[in-house]
């Protein structure tokens, strides 16, 4: 059952939380962001699925797919890269460095000596790696004991080194922090905690893109009445749901936290009122969501205008990677990892029961808003959960694509 958040208000954005994330960094982090040759060029798709949207009982259901974002594969993408250039300026303000200049690696004797370090669950330390690389200085990421070796690997690939332990997520942070101390390295963490704000700051800012897009790519047509989000420890809620609030205002669609049972920090946090911690296991399927405590500055946005919090169970998001893959009717089939899939899983499951779809107010009026956060950044976890390799699926998702009804 969904939580009704009593706590959510539908005031325009306060200045309190403006001070945190706001359109205006939200944008020069997007213009930063241009120049990097391994972001696309072009705002990812947005996708509408009107046979899903009919099966559902929804007016308009449409997908962002975020899996087209970058070769990373992830909406990370966004979030590592303006962190780790933000915290580079700070630590060298007399340089005036272009961003520009930076990004494209260009002001590699400033940074020869930086090193930087996070904990991950795959996708965070990817991008950072492959920014660091980038840039020009050097990535220490820490892995723990659940994050697959595929995943080790493509992390790898980027140049970084591989700090492997025994624990579960929120270990593996507390570990990258101990190695930071010790070494005189950077932590460039997407969770926030007590003395450490500004790069999860930041991270969550380079996630606005998505949003200003959105925007962009809707004008002129009605805003959604419904968002749903991933959950995790709350960067991409906040980064989307903030700048979503502050354009449209007391008029902001309706939020909904979407996380893994097993790993329901948010959940947690919204029944407690302040940051939390998760009550299960944290194990799940869905990899990017599997976090154990909230971020308590991604919560200071949340518990503003979060509406609803919901749990889904691990079958629901593979179940919804294979309604995606397969574009059912005139669909467009989307090649969606096991984290990108829990937005339609969360709708699915709310849909399916009527009183539940009512708590939220899903309707058959209702514009509903998923974003889909990564494609196969697993790819043999993709394939032996959907059934086909993710290459099959895109090589349907091109051949839908040149259709002349769909140009």
């Amino acid at each position: 059952m969904p939580i009704a958040h009593s706590r959510a208000t539908r005031s325009p954005y306060p200045e309190t939380l403006r001070a945190i994330l706001n359109m205006k960094s939200g944008d020069q982090s997007r213009a930063w962001l241009s120049h990097w040759n391994l972001l696309s060029r072009e705002p990812t798709p947005l996708w509408d699925l009107p046979h899903a949207a009919a099966q559902l009982g929804v007016a308009r259901l449409a997908v962002k797919d975020e899996s087209l974002r970058s070769p990373l594969g992830s909406f990370k993408a966004l979030g590592a890269p303006i962190a780790l250039m933000r915290l580079i300026m700070r630590l060298w303000p007399a340089r005036d460095i272009d961003p520009q200049a930076l990004i494209e690696g260009r002001q590699h004797d400033v940074v020869s000596a930086l090193t930087v370090v996070s904990a991950t669950d795959g996708n965070h330390g990817k991008a950072l790696a492959a920014a660091a690389q980038s840039i020009g200085c050097h990535c220490v990421i820490v892995l723990h004991a659940n994050v697959s070796a595929e995943r080790e690997q493509a992390i790898a690939a980027h140049g970084a080194r591989i700090e492997r332990i025994a624990g579960n997520y929120d270990e593996s942070v507390e570990h990258a922090a101990r190695l930071a101390q010790a070494n005189g390295w950077h932590v460039v963490s997407d969770t926030s905690y007590e003395g450490y704000e500004a790069i999860p700051r930041d991270v969550m800012q380079g996630y606005g893109t998505i949003a200003a897009e959105l925007i962009e790519q809707c004008a002129g047509a009605p805003a959604f009445t419904h968002v749903l989000l991933q959950g995790g420890v709350g960067g991409l809620a906040a980064g989307v749901a903030s700048y979503l609030w502050e354009h449209h205002g007391a008029q902001r669609p309706r939020f909904i936290v979407v996380e893994p049972r097993q790993a329901d920090c948010l959940y947690q946090s919204a029944l407690a009122g302040r940051a939390a911690k998760a009550t299960g296991s944290v194990d799940s399927v869905m990899a990017g969501l599997a976090c154990g405590e909230t971020s308590p500055l991604a919560w200071t946005i949340l518990q503003a205008c979060v509406d609803d919090f919901l749990l889904i169970e691990d079958e629901d998001a593979v179940a919804a990677m294979r309604a995606l893959a397969a574009g059912a009717g005139d669909d467009v089939p989307i090649v969606s990892g096991e984290s990108g899939a829990a937005g339609l899983a969360g709708l699915t499951k709310l849909m399916r029961e009527p009183a539940l779809a009512r708590a939220v107010e899903l309707n058959a009026q209702s514009r509903v808003l998923l974003i889909s956060t990564e494609g196969a950044t697993a790819p043999g976890v993709y394939a032996a959960l959907v059934g086909e390799p993710a290459a099959a699926v895109a090589a349907r998702r091109e051949a839908w694509s040149a259709q002349p009804a769909h140009q």
